[in-house]
């Protein structure tokens, strides 16, 4: 009897698919990045609004536009089946990405009173830095979960062969006299 298992994948191809994952994901964090970036700026510069309403109002633009990167490119193979589940889980970690981001501006400005537009700026950037991890984690983890692999069956020969295999080694050896 020929025994086939399938071979896990290796370290090194693991590591090549979480790569090409996250060049994807930095792609489309880029893309609302720059969104992000720019309705921040016009909040603040355009429309003369705080730091935090601007943030929070970048923020929520951004979200949307990320939303449609990750669904219909970057996780496209990935198991839509329960769409409102997803959108749900998607808008919750995007909230606990936005705390973390917007968190971190409000202590910039707040506490360690640095409030000129560069220094919100920089603020703005590092708490995007920490909500960005945040978000790559909890998306792949439990938004864009990956379809399970088909497991495969044996054929009835198959399973009746190593019945008949099992049945011969759990015999006792007789001997002739």
């Amino acid at each position: 009897m020929t025994k086939t298992s399938a071979t896990p994948s290796s370290l090194l191809q693991r590591l090549d698919g979480i790569s090409a994952e996250v060049i994807r994901f930095g792609v489309v964090g880029l893309g609302g990045f720059a969104v992000n970036f720019v309705v921040f700026w016009i909040c603040i510069n355009g429309f003369g609004l705080a730091s935090l309403r601007s943030n929070i109002a970048a923020t929520l633009v951004a979200i949307a536009t990320n939303y449609l990167g990750y669904r219909y490119w970057l996780y496209k193979d990935r198991d839509a089946a329960s769409r409102r589940r997803e959108i749900t889980l998607f808008l919750v970690f995007s909230g606990a990405g936005m705390l973390i981001e917007t968190g971190v501006l409000a202590v910039s400005v707040y506490v360690l009173g640095l409030d000129t537009h560069l220094e919100q700026i920089a603020a703005k950037l590092a708490g995007l830095a920490g909500g960005t991890v945040f978000r790559f984690v909890s998306y792949r983890t439990w938004v864009f979960k990956a379809v399970p692999e088909p497991v495969a069956v044996p054929a009835p020969a198959v399973v009746a062969e190593a019945e008949a295999e099992l049945m011969l080694a759990a015999e006792e050896p007789q001997y002739v006299k």
